[in-house]
Order: C-alpha cells, then sequence, then structure tokens
C-alpha cells in the first residue's frame, strides 16, 4: 500500500514537471514565432535538417553518378538546379551536401561549447596565475584569423572532412572562452556564491551547479552565430580543396570545380553559393533571436 503511494506520488511529480516543461516550451517557441526573422531563420534551419535526415527521398538523381552526355545542362523539368561538368544533377547534390555541412557544424558546435565553457569559467572562477596562463592562449588564438588558422591547422593535418571538424573546433573555442569568463567573473562575487562558499561547498560544485547553468544562455547565443561562421569556413576549406574529398557533394567544393564554367552556365557556381548564403544568414537570424530571448540585457 505504502509502495503503490509512493509511487503515484512519484508519477504525479513526474506528470507536473511534464507539463511546467511543455509549458515552458510552448512559451519559448511562441517568442520566436513573434520575431519574423528569427522565425524565418529556425525553418530554414529546420528545413536544412529535414534535408540532411532524408536525403535518400529527397534527392532524384544519385549525386556521385555521372552522365557527361548531360553535363552543364541549365534548370530544366528534369534537373530543377541543372547539372554540372560531369552530369551531375546539381539538386541532388545540393540535398547530399547539407549532411556534410550539418556533420561539420553539428560536431564543431558540440565540441567548442563545452570547450570554451570549461576553460572560460576556470579562468573567470580562480584568477591568478590560472586566468593569465588560458587567456594568454586564448588571445594568441585570437590573434589569427580564424579562417587562416583553420587553413594552417588542414595544412598540417592534411585534407579530409574530419580533419576540416578539428581545424575549425581547434580556431572556434577562444570567442567562447573569452565570454564564459566574463560571465563568471561577474558572478564570481556574487552574494549567493558567497553564501554557498559558507556552507563548505567545493569549487567544482561552486563551478558546475550554480555558475554553469547562469553561463549557458550566453554561451548558446554565441554558439548559434558561430555556426554561420562555420558554415563559411568549412566552404572556404572545401573551395581550396582541404575539405570533403571529390567527388562527394560539399557545397565549398562544388564552387570550385565550377568556377571555370561560371561565365557561360551560371547554376554552376550561383546555387550552392546561395544554399551556403541562405543558411548562414538563417544561423545568424536564429542567434540574434535567442539572444533576444535568452539574453534580457540585450535589449
Amino acid at each position: 500500500m505504502t509502495l503503490s503511494l509512493e509511487s503515484g506520488v512519484v508519477a504525479g511529480e513526474r506528470r507536473v514537471r511534464l507539463k511546467r516543461a511543455a509549458r515552458r516550451s510552448a512559451a519559448f517557441i511562441g517568442q520566436m514565432a513573434r520575431n519574423p526573422l528569427t522565425a524565418v531563420g529556425g525553418a530554414i534551419i529546420l528545413l536544412l535538417m529535414v534535408t540532411a535526415l532524408f536525403a535518400p527521398w529527397i534527392a532524384p538523381y544519385n549525386p556521385l553518378i555521372q552522365d557527361l552526355n548531360n553535363a552543364l545542362s541549365p534548370p530544366d523539368a528534369r534537373h530543377w538546379f541543372g547539372t554540372d561538368e560531369f552530369g551531375r544533377d546539381i539538386f541532388s547534390r545540393l540535398v547530399y551536401g547539407a549532411r556534410i555541412t550539418l556533420y561539420i557544424v553539428l560536431l564543431v558546435s558540440l565540441t567548442v561549447g563545452p570547450l570554451g565553457l570549461a576553460l572560460g569559467v576556470t579562468a573567470g572562477y580562480f584568477g591568478g596565475a590560472v586566468d593569465k596562463a588560458l587567456m594568454r592562449i586564448t588571445d594568441i588564438f585570437i590573434s589569427f584569423p580564424s579562417l587562416v588558422l583553420a587553413l594552417a591547422f588542414v595544412a598540417a593535418l592534411g585534407p579530409g572532412l574530419e580533419h576540416v571538424v578539428i581545424a575549425i573546433a581547434l580556431t572556434a573555442w577562444p570567442p567562447i572562452a573569452r565570454l564564459a569568463r566574463a560571465e563568471t567573473l561577474s558572478l564570481r562575487q556574487a552574494d549567493f556564491i558567497s553564501a554557498v562558499r559558507l556552507q563548505g561547498a567545493s569549487p567544482l560544485r561552486v563551478l558546475w551547479r550554480h555558475i554553469v547553468p547562469l553561463c549557458l544562455p550566453s554561451v548558446i547565443i554565441r554558439i548559434t552565430m558561430n555556426m554561420a561562421g562555420i558554415i563559411l569556413t568549412a566552404a572556404g576549406l572545401g573551395f581550396l580543396g582541404l575539405g570533403a574529398q571529390p567527388p562527394q557533394p560539399e557545397w565549398g567544393a562544388m564552387i570550385s570545380s565550377g568556377r571555370t564554367y561560371m561565365m557561360e552556365c551560371w547554376w554552376v557556381v550561383t546555387i550552392p553559393g546561395l544554399a551556403i548564403l541562405i543558411n548562414s544568414l538563417a544561423f545568424n537570424f536564429l542567434g540574434d533571436g535567442l539572444r533576444d530571448i535568452l539574453d534580457p540585457r540585450s535589449e
């Protein structure tokens, strides 16, 4: 009887938490929908994710199979975005290229977010020699343009998709670390942090339970806005032949291979370029909207 009563109480609490989470999610989505640019950015990113997930069912042709008889065909009913110099359907290559773009963006973001946050809060909380050492390393990375630094890393590691992810991740964490450090410096001397310390909480517990959750909104906003730069950097490396290797349908590599024909066959270069531009803008729009919602101080 007691066990059933306790399980009923636990189930009731779980239902209450789920309802609260659903209400908060609905309110969050409603706030995003009220901002037109944020809604557009979110819709484009959702479309990118759906396209990447269902690429085999969306693409009408195999993106790797050549058809030289239809090389450089203009857009028509059979090939909506035309074909490239090898007769491959550009629409199908764009669809499969969304997988590569999303793969790079997600892997880099999942790497630089925790790394930059951990280094930033550590430097800001402990200060002194730890802060100086970590921030000097951060300053060294920030002093170089990210594309140039990523190019140097890929040149050292060799071309390839995994090396692109590593190179971009090594150049994308410093701004997040500096942001997390600034947030931590403003929180370190707060009254509630002092009270937690007086209760005997360890530095690790203070960081993990109290400072990191308060830094997360700013870090999430920064990561979202960084995604546009990640797309552009990945496309730049692909254009230089250091990203996904042929015949993989990477958007930057598509522009590189089609630049020879761009004056006569505009679609070979223009359409992949528009895909890069539109998705970069979408992440910027979404980042601006998240900043307005998650960080009221920005208003």
